[in-house]
């Protein structure tokens, strides 16, 4: 779910990376696919990269095997945010505490959603939320968790989430 890159990211380890819902990278971070100039592909990435970055860029980076700074790849998106070197882990850790704390059936059927719904019209997709066609959405909706969430919405506290 996060990915926390502290150096040199190229390749394989890029295309590890952009696997990842949430990308930091320490200020020294740096950034390529230099697949090209070995006469290779870089297969998973030519499928990711032009869907999370700008098609232009992604293509300059696959067809030159070009370099991004963490300054650059921030600025194109492929990271979510930069971190002082020496306190990468620690953020790291820290998003990843907040996020464990967060309702895991609300992820599941996050992660479902965007990831089959990629390639589908917006009306499709939505279509198929509201026809009860996506098996953690309808397994949320039917939780003790989805309850919980609204009374403690309404009773102004923190839920306690249970994953059931």
């Amino acid at each position: 779910m996060i990915a926390a890159v502290n150096g040199i990211c190229c390749g394989g380890g890029l295309e590890l990376a952009i696997s990842a819902d949430i990308i930091l990278a320490a200020d020294h971070a740096s950034f390529a696919l230099p697949e090209i100039r070995s006469g290779t592909v870089a297969d998973a990435a030519s499928i990711k990269l032009p869907k999370r970055i700008p098609y232009h860029i992604a293509m300059e980076m696959l067809l030159t095997g070009r370099w991004l700074d963490a300054e650059e790849a921030a600025r194109w998106g492929l990271i979510n945010r930069i971190v002082p070197r020496g306190h990468l882990m620690d953020q790291a850790r820290a998003l990843a505490d907040e996020l464990a704390s967060g309702p895991p059936l609300v992820f599941a059927a996050l992660k479902e959603i965007v990831r089959e719904a990629e390639d589908m019209k917006f009306q499709d997709a939505l279509n198929r939320i509201k026809g009860s066609q996506f098996e953690t959405v309808e397994r949320l909706y039917r939780s003790e968790d989805q309850k919980e969430g609204a009374r403690a919405f309404a009773e102004k506290r923190d839920p306690v989430w249970k994953g059931r």
